[in-house]
C-alpha cells in the first residue's frame, strides 16, 4: 500500500469496493449452498476496506501537517470534508471507538446494520452490543490492538434492536488529530443476520407501528386491571404471580418480584425466559438477597422507577458465586419499578430484544402502582380469610364413616376461593346416603349456601327414604331463602348393591368396571334454587363386587393446564380405567396425582372426588 493514496483515487477505490460488495451479496443470495468461495472473497474485501481506512488515516495526517502552511488552510478543509464524506458513504459498517470501547462515530451502514440512528449508539459502550459469550474475547482483541498496533480480524456476534448478527470484525488502531488518546476503527462484515421479529417494537418505527405499540400498551393496562380486580386475586395471593406471567408473556424475558414482609424484603417470584435452560440461574436469583441488589435498594429508597436501556453495570441486580447475576441472565436492558409500597418489580430483556424505553418505564410504573393496590387489598382480606377457612371446613366431613358392603374414600382441595363445594356420607332412614355438590358462585355467601344445602340433605334424609324427595324439599327451602344462588348437587341412597341417585344439574358419576371399562351414569337435571318446582334426574346404579362408583366436582374437569386445555371427562375416564380393581383410596389418589401433573399443581377451583367400591 502507498503511504498516502491520492484522494481522487481513494474515492474511486471506495466506489469499486461498493460495487464488488454488492456483487458478493447477490452471489450469496443466488447460491446459498456455495457460501465458501463467497466468504473467502468477502474476507478479502474486508482486508481491502481496512487498507482503505489506513490510507484515509494517512491522508488525514498529511492534511493536518499542512494546516500551518501558508495558503494551505482551504485545501486542508476540503480534504477533511472529503474524508468525512468517504467515511459516511463507506459501503461497509465502520465504527470508531475510543480505548475504552465507547462508540465515538459510526457511518450510515452501521446504523442500517444495527437498526438504530447514528446518534443513539454514540457515547455507548460497544462491548454491550457483543453477545455475552464473546464479550470477553472482544475486550482482549481490543486491548491487543491498542497495545501492539496490529490489526485483529475475528468472527463475533452482535445483538441489538431485535437483530442478531454474525459478523467478521476487523479492529485497527488509529491516531486521530485532536484526540488525546488512540482510537480504534472497527470494520464489520455481516456473515449472517437474523431479522427482527415483526411483532417486536424497535426504533425507527412508522406511524402505524407506533399506533400499534400504543394499543398494545393500553391493552396491557386493561388486561392487568381486569386480572387484579378478579375476586380470586383479592382473596388469595394470586395477583403477583398472575401479573408476572402476563408481563413475561409479551414485555420481558425475565420477571423478578421482591416484596416487603414484616419489615424485610424477600424474593417472591423469578420467571425465566420460556424454553431456555436457565434453571441454575433461577436458583441463584431465588437465593440472592434482594437488598444486596443496588437497583432494588435504589427503587425502594427513592420510591420511583429506573430504566437502563443498555445494561452497563452487571452488578445492578447483585452478585452470586458464579459472578454478576445480570451477566448470567444475559441481560441487555433492565427496568425496575416500585410495587406501590409493597416491593419492587424488575423486568429484564435479553441482548437480542429491543431495549426498554422511557415509555416502557412509565407503563410498568403504572402496572406497579396497580399491583401495590391489589396487594394492600389482599392484606385487608387476611382476617376475613381466617374466618372463611373455618366456614370452609363445614362443607366437608373430618373423616368418612364405614358403610356396610362398601369402601369409601374422598379428596377435597379448597382452591383459590372460599369453599363452595361439599361432599358428605351420612346415615339415612334406610341405611346410608351420600351427597356431593357446589354452589355456582364464590365467596362467603356461596360457602354459606353450600353449608345450608349440605345440612338440609343430612337432616331430611333421616325422615325420607327416597333421595329425590330430599332433593325436592331442599330445593323448596333454597328458593324460599331468596339467595339468588343455585346449587348443582347429587344425592344417593345405598340399598344393598344398588344405589338410587337424584341429580340436580350435576356431572354424571363414573362406573369403573373390573375389566377397566368406564361408563358414565346419566347425571343432568336442573340445579337447585332456580325454580320452585325441582327438575331432577333419577336413576339406579347396581354395582357388582369390585366395581367402583366415582363422583367428582366441576373444579376437577374444568382444571386447565398452561396452554388452556381443560382436564375433561375423557382424561378422567383414562385414569379411572387404569385403576380397575383398586381400593377407593388408590383411585382418588390416582385422580389427584394426574390432575396435579396436568395443571402443574395449580388449583383455581375446588376439587372434590368421592369413590365408593362394592366389596
Amino acid at each position: 500500500m502507498t503511504e498516502a493514496m491520492d484522494l481522487t483515487a481513494l474515492e474511486h477505490a471506495v466506489d469499486e469496493l461498493a460495487e464488488r460488495i454488492t456483487s458478493l451479496r447477490g452471489a450469496r443470495s443466488a447460491y446459498p449452498d456455495e457460501q465458501g468461495p463467497t466468504l473467502e472473497a468477502a474476507l478479502a474485501e474486508l482486508d481491502t476496506a481496512t487498507e482503505l481506512l489506513l490510507s484515509a488515516r494517512t491522508a488525514l495526517r498529511n492534511g493536518t501537517g499542512r494546516q500551518g502552511r501558508k495558503g494551505g488552510g482551504s485545501g486542508t478543509q476540503r480534504e477533511l470534508k472529503l474524508l468525512r464524506q468517504v467515511f459516511r458513504a463507506f459501503p461497509v459498517p465502520v465504527i470508531v471507538m475510543d480505548g475504552g470501547g465507547v462508540v465515538r462515530r459510526i457511518n450510515g451502514e452501521t446504523g442500517k446494520l444495527l437498526g438504530s440512528p447514528d446518534g443513539y449508539l454514540v457515547g455507548r459502550p460497544f462491548p454491550l452490543l457483543v453477545d455475552l459469550s464473546r464479550r470477553a474475547a472482544f475486550r482482549s482483541h481490543l486491548t491487543s490492538v491498542l497495545q501492539t498496533g496490529h490489526t485483529a480480524a475475528f468472527e463475533t456476534r452482535l445483538s441489538h434492536q431485535g437483530r442478531t448478527h454474525v459478523i467478521q470484525l476487523a479492529l485497527t488502531r488509529l491516531s486521530m488529530p485532536g484526540e488525546p488518546q488512540q482510537m480504534v476503527a472497527a470494520v464489520a462484515l455481516p456473515l449472517e443476520v437474523q431479522p427482527p421479529n415483526p411483532a417486536t417494537p424497535h426504533q425507527g418505527q412508522s406511524d402505524g407501528a407506533l399506533l400499534m405499540l400504543a394499543a398494545r400498551r393500553q391493552d396491557l393496562l386493561a388486561r392487568m386491571a381486569a386480572l387484579l380486580l378478579d375476586p380470586d386475586s383479592l382473596q388469595k395471593p394470586l395477583a403477583l404471580p398472575r401479573a408476572a406471567r402476563l408481563l413475561a408473556a409479551d414485555w420481558a424475558d425475565w420477571v423478578v418480584a421482591d416484596v416487603t414482609h414484616e419489615g424485610s424484603v424477600r424474593r417472591s417470584i423469578v420467571l425465566p425466559p420460556r424454553e431456555q435452560p436457565f434453571g441454575a440461574v433461577v436458583r441463584l436469583l431465588e437465593q440472592a438477597e434482594p437488598m444486596a441488589a443496588p437497583v432494588v435498594a435504589q427503587v425502594l429508597s427513592q420510591a420511583t422507577g429506573v430504566v437502563h436501556e443498555m445494561v452497563e453495570d452487571d452488578l445492578l441486580l447483585g452478585l452470586s458465586d458464579e459472578g454478576p447475576l445480570l451477566a448470567s441472565m444475559g441481560a441487555g436492558s433492565l427496568l425496575s419499578v416500585p410495587i406501590g409500597g409493597s416491593g419492587v418489580l424488575t423486568l429484564v430483556r435479553l441482548h437480542d430484544r429491543p431495549p426498554f424505553t422511557l415509555a416502557d418505564l412509565g407503563l410498568i410504573q403504572e402496572v406497579g402502582a396497580q399491583l401495590g393496590l391489589a396487594l394492600q387489598a389482599l392484606h385487608s382480606f387476611q382476617s376475613r380469610t381466617q374466618a372463611t377457612e373455618a366456614l370452609t371446613q363445614s362443607v366437608a366431613p373430618r373423616r368418612l364413616p364405614d358403610v356396610p358392603g362398601f369402601e369409601a374414600a374422598a379428596i377435597y382441595h379448597p382452591g383459590s376461593s372460599v369453599g363452595a363445594e361439599f361432599y358428605d356420607v351420612f346415615p339415612v332412614s334406610c341405611g346410608w346416603g351420600f351427597a356431593l355438590g357446589g354452589a355456582a358462585g364464590k365467596g362467603e355467601e356461596a360457602a354459606s349456601v353450600t353449608a345450608m344445602v349440605r345440612g338440609g340433605l343430612r337432616v331430611l334424609s333421616t325422615w325420607e327414604n327416597d333421595p329425590d324427595q330430599v332433593m325436592r324439599k331442599v330445593n323448596q327451602a333454597l328458593v324460599a331463602q331468596g339467595t339468588g344462588m343455585f346449587v348443582m348437587a347429587v344425592t344417593g341412597f345405598v340399598q344393598g348393591d344398588t344405589i338410587r341417585l337424584s341429580s340436580a344439574g350435576h356431572h354424571p358419576a363414573a362406573v369403573v368396571q373390573r375389566d377397566g371399562g368406564v361408563r358414565f351414569a346419566s347425571g343432568g337435571g336442573v340445579p337447585l334454587g332456580i325454580s320452585a318446582e325441582a327438575e331432577t334426574r333419577v336413576e339406579e346404579v347396581t354395582l357388582a363386587p369390585e366395581q367402583t362408583l366415582v363422583f367428582y366436582s366441576e373444579g376437577l374437569i374444568s382444571s386447565r393446564n398452561r396452554t388452556g386445555e381443560t382436564y375433561g371427562e375423557d382424561r378422567l375416564a383414562d385414569v379411572l380405567g387404569k385403576c380397575a380393581g383398586q381400593p377407593p383410596a388408590a383411585v382418588v389418589k390416582a385422580v389427584e396425582d394426574d390432575r396435579h401433573a396436568f395443571s402443574e399443581g395449580q388449583v383455581w377451583d375446588e376439587v372434590v372426588v368421592l369413590a365408593l367400591r362394592s366389596v
